[in-house]
């Protein structure tokens, strides 16, 4: 009998064992096992160090963390129907709220607004499987969501900052050979820069004595991880709901690459994607690990091999449970030190910044345009700052307040000049700074209206 959701359990692509030159395994192809196993072990490195970083920094069980990946993954390869290649790893977007609701009112606390996201996720991809994504382009377009991505990213640096100075030496390491393997490495190894530097950063660390092994010695080579109950507490969800946009953002992103990548038109699967990370969230927040989302290092290593099967990511959500069943591997990471995830963290989090104005560029945002210019402007500076409000006994912070700052500026300000005709008003001298020849079509057209002689 034929499933429906895995696409006849996966045809052989040619011989199985050789690509001719231009050609791509598709989703609903695999090559022989033997490869495919490696290809599938291939991800599980390219996802391991960014996915077991954030619950090292979180404080969460970074074996829980990987079992609800690894199930994660899994369920999101059944509910597309096996159509969209992803491991689904942790989210990073995630690492804030949860800091601030554990800070607050414990790790349960943090739990329950990661099941939160995940459920608000599902939802709204169920309303994307039937009404389609054009509204959320209406109501997040680039500048907003470019904006969010930056000032979830820059709103951790002191966090990053405070795990520096455990040991200044160690994360100075770190950054240095993550950067450098970036360059220096070739293929899937200069994919893989975060997790060298990190190799590097912990070998420096057990050279200067900051590692503590003793808890290794005494785990269990097999055993299951750590489950936790969550505990909702209403105050903390407007730290999390902002991270709904960012996930939304970053599965739509990952469906169009993908699609890019192998030709096929994915739009129909765009809901179904995220309702799948959506409930995968909402599974790992109800038993103690981090949230999820589809990761853009699995891409790489798609855009390196060129193949694109589905089946080589089922062996990695296989491969990534069986690892997360060892306690002892478990208690290996945690003794992860302070000074390299300090370092690992600088560089990630100024790259979650910066992908916010990867989105700028990439969608060609328009700064000469004043709204543009106010929305991004206001949202950083109270993201980046973490102002604080606190009413009725609830508290908004930084991100929260910074997304809400985007969506209301972004919006109140477009409507109202629509309404007045002053959407086109010329660019600032702080917009345009090298004259006008960054001004957009738009400008230069009324310009040469005004500038032409009136009729009659």
């Amino acid at each position: 009998m034929k499933s429906k959701f895995l696409p006849n359990f996966w045809k052989l692509h040619g011989n199985g064992v050789t690509i001719a030159p231009g050609a791509v395994v598709r989703p609903n192809e695999r090559l022989a096992w033997p490869i495919t196993i490696g290809i599938g072990a291939q991800h599980v490195v390219a996802m391991f160090g960014a996915t077991f970083l954030v619950p090292l920094i979180t404080g969460f069980d970074p074996s829980t963390t990987l079992f609800f990946s690894a199930l994660g993954t899994l369920g999101f390869l059944l509910i597309t129907g096996g159509r969209l290649p992803s491991y689904l790893g942790s989210s990073f977007a995630l690492i804030a709220p949860i800091g601030a609701a554990v800070a607050s009112h414990g790790p349960a606390a943090a739990q329950g607004g990661v099941v939160v996201v995940g459920l608000l996720l599902a939802l709204v991809g169920t309303i994307v499987h039937f009404a389609g994504t054009r509204w959320i382009d209406v109501v997040m377009p680039p500048i907003v969501t470019g904006a969010i991505v930056a000032l979830i990213g820059l709103n951790l640096a002191p966090a990053a900052w405070f795990n520096v100075q455990q040991g200044p030496v160690t994360a100075v390491v770190t950054i240095v050979a993550i950067v450098v393997s970036t360059v220096l490495f070739k293929g899937i190894l200069g994919r893989l820069s975060i997790l060298l530097g990190v190799l590097v950063g912990y070998a420096v660390a057990v050279v200067r004595n900051e590692v503590d092994f003793s808890k290794v010695a005494a785990a269990d080579w097999v055993g299951l991880p750590h489950f936790t109950a969550p505990e909702f507490v209403p105050s903390t969800w407007a730290l999390f709901v902002p991270v709904v946009l960012v996930l939304v953002a970053e599965n739509i992103g990952h469906v169009k690459s993908v699609a890019a990548m192998t030709g096929d038109n994915l739009d129909p699967v765009t809901g179904r994607a995220l309702l799948a990370d959506g409930l995968a969230t909402a599974l790992a927040g109800s038993g103690g690990g981090s949230g999820t989302t589809t990761y853009a290092e699995n891409i790489g290593v798609m855009a390196a091999t060129r193949v694109y099967s589905t089946a080589a990511y089922v062996v990695a959500g296989f491969s990534a449970l069986l690892l997360s069943m060892s306690p002892k591997f478990g208690a290996v990471i945690n003794t992860i030190p302070a000074g390299v995830l300090g370092g690992a963290a600088t560089v990630l989090y100024g790259m979650i910044g910066l992908l916010g104005a990867r989105i700028w560029v990439q969608n060609k945002v328009d700064f000469a345009n004043p709204v543009n210019l106010n929305t991004a402007a206001v949202a950083l500076i109270v993201g980046i700052a973490d102002f604080t409000w606190s009413p009725g006994g609830l508290t908004f912070k930084g991100i929260a307040l910074g997304t809400a700052a985007a969506l209301v500026i972004y919006h109140l300000m477009s409507l109202i000049s629509r309404l007045r005709g002053t959407n086109l008003e010329a660019a600032t001298p702080a917009s345009a700074p090298a004259g006008t020849e960054l001004e957009s079509d738009a400008y230069r057209d009324r310009r040469a209206k005004e500038a032409a002689p009136s009729e009659g």
